[in-house]
Parts: structure tokens; C-alpha cells; sequence
């Protein structure tokens, strides 16, 4: 399993680019996940990085809880506000585990509250709480205003660049 603190190791430009974007919207990003009818579904949705893990976690009995239970694949795209890509770009993806431990539920749910505000404590257990585990990502970052320099990383690979004109 791949977390949020080994990408950071392993793939520090597409982790800054993602940090970077996810705080700058309020930390909304789109998740994408398999329906049953085998079509892709795009959510907005709010990740959480906690102890070190990138977590995805929402409102119970939605549609994108319910791809995820049956699919775990996901793509976790960062929120896109401006199109010429000043401030970047980054997209994680991989595959989810259902947490079931529910000490984890609870210090996620205190950790949520310390830092938002955001009161889940008295909704122990969660239905869900997903660990990401990350199997890919990518950002892009416009150069000059006519270049596109995309990296990409994959488990097992260091971080590489690709230059579009």
C-alpha cells in the first residue's frame, strides 16, 4: 500500500502540486468511481489526510460510497478553477480499503473536529471510512505560457516529466 506520506517521498512534485490545490479550494476535489453499469461517476468530495493516510470518507448511503463498496478503483482529481492551469493541477488514483477499526474511527472523527470543527464524534462507527491506497498520479504545471510539463509517477518509479508545446 502506497500512502499519502510515501508519495510524498517518492513523488514530492505531485504531492505539493496536490496539497497545494486541495487546500486552495477548501480542500473540494471530484472523485471518480465505477457505477454498476460499468460507466464512470464524478463526485465532489473533500479527502482528508490523516496519521500519514490520504482518506475518503462522506455523507453515508451515496452512490459513490455504494461504487466504492462493490469498486474500489478511484481517481481523486484536484478541484480545477482556473483553465489555464496557473497554480497546476494533480491526479491521484488507486484503490480503496474499508477501514473497519473503530479506534481509527475515532481519532479520525476527533482529528476532523480539531481541525474544522466538523462534530462526526456522536456517528461512531462510520459506515465507511476508506484508506487510499495510491497506485499512480500525475500533475501538470504550465511553463511559460505555451508549455505543459506533466509528471507522472508510478509505484516502483521515481517521478518523471513530460513536456508538451
Amino acid at each position: 500500500m502506497t500512502t499519502w506520506k510515501e508519495l510524498t517521498e517518492l513523488a514530492p512534485t505531485i504531492a505539493a502540486v496536490f496539497a497545494r490545490r486541495h487546500a486552495a479550494t477548501g480542500k473540494l476535489c471530484m472523485l471518480a468511481t465505477i457505477r454498476a453499469d460499468g460507466f464512470p461517476r464524478i463526485s465532489p468530495m473533500e479527502p482528508v489526510i490523516f496519521e500519514d493516510q490520504l482518506w475518503i470518507m462522506g455523507m453515508p448511503d451515496t452512490a459513490k460510497f455504494r461504487d466504492l463498496a462493490r469498486d474500489p478503483r478511484f481517481c481523486l482529481h484536484t478541484a480545477t478553477v482556473d483553465t489555464y492551469l496557473a497554480d497546476g493541477d494533480a491526479k491521484l488514483w488507486g484503490v480503496v480499503a474499508d477501514v473497519r477499526d473503530e479506534d481509527v474511527h475515532r481519532r479520525f472523527a476527533e482529528a476532523l473536529f480539531a481541525e474544522s470543527g466538523m462534530d462526526l464524534r456522536d456517528k461512531l462507527p462510520f459506515d465507511h471510512l476508506y484508506a487510499a491506497d495510491l497506485t499512480g498520479a500525475s500533475s501538470i504545471a504550465l511553463l511559460g505560457g505555451d508549455r505543459l510539463e506533466i509528471t507522472i509517477w508510478k509505484p516502483g518509479e521515481p517521478e518523471r516529466v513530460v513536456q508538451k508545446h
